[in-house]
């Protein structure tokens, strides 16, 4: 999925496409996409496609198209202060965009199947913090990741004011997933090969 804007020659460029395509409409998710760049999420070898809108996948590593992030972003409504529970977390880079936004009193965990791909996540959490311009200028919620089956969550753990999950969901778990929200909370889900906000 993806291919809906033009390749860029930088970060900027492709926030620019997004912008322009409609895909990003908000200040704050803008500032959160040109606050992380890209290509820091891949693998140097891979690393030219990164300004493409098109998802990646390597092995277990699998970040979905910018079109995609930014519907997805939008369609969460985030602001500071607020839950996030982001299941099948990834390489985190979702996660950092969302934890720009969230703010010192947010709260901001991922969830991830695969404990290779909380270890990729890990790794780029900490380059993010030591190395970019971008994290003085945010009050940052760090997100937490942890390995599990996002279909196995506890009952008993707290609801979240948002949540996403990026992996294809069957009809089945749509009330599994509705029961991790808060009260007016927000779920954004694959569902019949739509993304789209459930609340």
């Amino acid at each position: 999925m993806g291919g809906a804007v033009s390749a860029g020659e930088d970060n900027d460029e492709l926030i620019d496409n997004l912008k322009e395509a409609q895909y990003i409409r908000t200040e704050l998710v803008e500032q959160a996409f040109r606050a992380i760049d890209r290509a820091d999420y891949y693998l140097e070898e891979f690393k030219e496609n990164a300004y493409k809108d098109l998802a990646w996948k390597h092995g277990n590593i699998h970040l979905s198209a910018p079109c995609i992030y930014s519907e997805v972003m939008e369609a969460l409504d985030l602001q500071p202060g607020l839950s996030f529970l982001n299941l099948g977390s990834g390489t985190g880079y979702l996660s950092s965009m969302v934890g720009l936004i969230l703010g010192p009193f947010g709260v901001n965990h991922g969830v991830e199947l695969h404990s290779d791909v909380i270890e990729y996540a890990k790794q780029k959490l900490d380059f993010f913090i030591r190395t970019s311009d971008s994290f003085d200028k945010f009050d940052f919620c760090e997100p937490s990741f942890v390995t599990g089956n996002c279909l196995e969550i506890s009952p008993d753990c707290s609801q979240y004011d948002r949540v996403y999950c990026g992996a294809g969901v069957q009809k089945e778990h749509e009330e599994y997933m509705k029961s991790l929200l808060k009260v007016g909370g927000i779920l954004v889900m694959p569902l019949e090969e739509k993304v789209r906000p459930l609340s």
